[in-house]
């Protein structure tokens, strides 16, 4: 699997559904009773408690062992739960629920083919159990099996209309797919299904930023709803203890599910540490974890944190009052509308200065967040309107990149060996729209000979490789010209540059992690500077790295200068050559540099409260 994709961290994917408890056959009634009633109350660890007892005087029951295996998997505890759910299915070869529960157990612990099976031989026990190819969907969708997961997410639909998570997560695949239009009338369908559905309003939003031409105006206003959504949901805080010192060292609490090899994590991993090494004497960063997943990137941002929190179990407001109580003085959203993002409990107002940075690249239309970090490039004044924040701009770039810590090395221009110009782009191919394929075949027929490598997640859906060839095909290319790639290691992805010349940036939702490791890896990205702050994080990161040139103004000059920087084998590889030692020595890789105009707006931002 591509190495930032995991379980795309720019959407929502509910979790899988856990199978009621039904009455148990062998057990004698009142003690089945007993532990159904402690499921129905919610009271996992005595029901875990009381199943372990059970087991000890009924070892072959296989209801017993299957109630133990539901009451981990509901506290969180998968690994565990996998055995006794496997000695409940053994006992009880036909009970649906234990298949269906053993399948969210594997799944939660990535051993994917066998929670397809359990799902699959619960489906087969009972074909109408709508929550069984719910589940199964979101299992498709995570082998990146899209086509299959729409299929048993509409069938899940047919058999349940009124499930909104179902059709939520349909949204997800489809959106995924490019079929962005289906997808937002299944988002709407969700929320329909659940008026107070939160999660599906913020996919609205989210996918609108991949459209062509969505609208400013329309844009905002769904996220003022979103904004009345959450804050109707919310009892916010109108004071808090933190005292009014403009000089004093500063909490700052960090918000986010995504601090993991995840596009998140490689930009704040650097931060971080510069943080610890240079600002430690003005900040104190705290992380409120909501992800249980832990890697080597968490361990080493947990390492530079002054503390840390897994909130991944706590609630909103519990949440919210453990951050008032941190007296934590600004509170940073690292999500916006992506997953596991916790926007609804910054309705709360848990920190007097609220602040959405780095993870999502439009407003929240949260109220209570006060400010959005942008910097000039991405953000041009005129759009300050379309936010519901207010805008602070970092004086370079609104993020630095960590360099990976991959041994990868950079190979000459592959054009000097192969004797045409090799194009590519890595970047989720749901940015890759209509337009987009347009303006990328007329760079192939301008540019002869040349050819194009697509990389990403999509591509290991062999659907979606015909489809994608067809898309080129309309435009009179030769799928051959197209090559695709699916997903890989993150070495080896990031050695897959070794192969291109030239990066194309999709428009208008241009790349970030993408093009921050194409320029590691010396291979310029070309970008076209649009209007939204979407459409223009491409600008910041070109002009940030030096490469002014590589903006386009318009799609006619997109395709003129990748005509013209194709043509000049000999300045292409002296970029390459001396581009990783550029961008390192650039503001968009100098995380002391970043880290210092970071504290300065923080501590600007902290001042306008204390004067306020």
């Amino acid at each position: 699997m591509k190495h930032k994709r995991k379980a795309p961290s720019h959407i929502f994917s509910k979790p899988p559904v856990p199978a009621q408890v039904s009455t148990p056959k062998v057990l004698p009634q009142a003690d089945g009773g007993q532990l159904i009633a402690l499921f129905n109350a919610g009271r996992y660890a005595d029901l875990e408690s009381g199943a372990r007892q059970l087991s000890l005087t009924y070892p072959n029951s296989g209801f017993v062992w299957k109630v133990l295996g539901t009451a981990l998997l509901m506290q969180g505890r998968h690994a565990e739960g996998i055995g006794p759910l496997q000695r409940a299915v053994s006992l009880m070869p036909g009970d649906v629920e234990a298949h269906s529960n053993l399948g969210n157990l594997l799944r939660a612990c990535d051993r994917l083919s066998e929670a397809e099976a359990s799902y699959r031989q619960a489906i087969s026990l009972r074909p109408d159990y709508a929550a069984a190819h719910f589940n199964l969907g979101i299992t498709l969708r995570d082998l990146g099996r899209l086509n299959e997961a729409v299929d048993s997410y509409r069938e899940a639909l047919r058999l349940s209309p009124g499930f909104a998570e179902a059709h939520n997560n349909l949204g997800n695949a489809l959106k995924d797919l490019g079929r962005l239009d289906e997808a937002l009338a299944a988002y709407r369908q969700a929320w329909a299904c659940k008026p107070d559905y939160v999660e599906a309003c913020g996919n609205v939003l989210f996918a609108r930023n991949y459209l062509p031409g969505s609208s400013p105006d329309v844009m905002l206003a769904e996220a003022r709803a979103y904004g009345s959504l959450v804050a109707g949901m919310a009892q916010p805080f109108t004071s808090w203890p933190n005292l009014k010192d403009a000089q004093r060292k500063l909490r700052i609490g960090l918000v986010s599910g995504d601090l993991i090899a995840h596009p998140v994590g490689f930009f704040l991993e650097g931060v971080m540490a510069a943080i610890a090494d240079h600002e430690s004497d003005r900040l104190d960063v705290l992380v409120y974890a909501n992800n249980r997943h832990v890697d080597d990137v968490t361990q080493r941002i947990r390492a530079c944190s002054a503390g840390w929190c897994d909130v991944s179990d706590m609630s909103d407001q519990v949440l919210a009052q453990r951050i008032r109580s941190d007296a934590i003085d600004i509170l940073v959203d690292l999500s916006g509308h992506t997953g596991l993002n916790r926007l609804p409990m910054f309705a709360w107002k848990p920190a007097p200065v609220q602040v959405s940075w780095l993870g999502y690249v439009a407003t929240t239309g949260v109220g209570a967040i006060d400010w959005l970090l942008a910097d000039p490039w991405t953000l041009p004044t005129s759009e300050d309107a379309h936010f519901t924040e207010q805008i602070w701009r970092l004086p370079e770039t609104r993020m630095c990149f960590t360099a990976p810590q991959v041994d990868a090395a950079i190979s000459p221009l592959p054009a000097e060996r192969q004797g045409h110009v090799t194009f590519g782009c890595f970047n989720n191919l749901t940015k890759v729209n209509d337009d987009v394929i347009k303006v990328w075949a007329r760079v192939l027929q301008a540019v002869p000979g040349s050819q194009l490598i697509l990389k990403a997640d999509q591509l290991a859906d062999a659907a979606e490789c015909q489809r994608m060839h067809a898309r080129f095909a309309v435009h009179g290319l030769d799928p051959q010209r197209v090559q695709l790639q699916g997903r890989s290691p993150r070495a080896d992805y990031l050695s897959a540059y070794q192969q291109i010349d030239i990066a194309l940036d999709p428009f208008p939702y241009t790349g970030g992690t993408t093009s921050a490791e194409s320029l590691w890896m010396g291979v310029p990205v070309l970008t076209l500077a649009g209007e939204r702050m979407i459409a223009r994080q491409g600008v910041g990161l070109m002009v940030n790295a030096g490469l002014p040139d590589w903006v386009a103004s318009d799609q006619d000059d997109y395709v003129a200068k990748a005509v013209a920087h194709a043509g000049d084998i000999t300045a292409l590889a002296a970029l390459r050559a001396r581009l990783r030692a550029q961008v390192m020595a650039s503001p968009l890789f100098d995380a002391a540099r970043f880290a210092a105009h970071l504290q300065v707006a923080l501590r600007g931002m902290w001042l306008r409260w204390v004067q306020s």
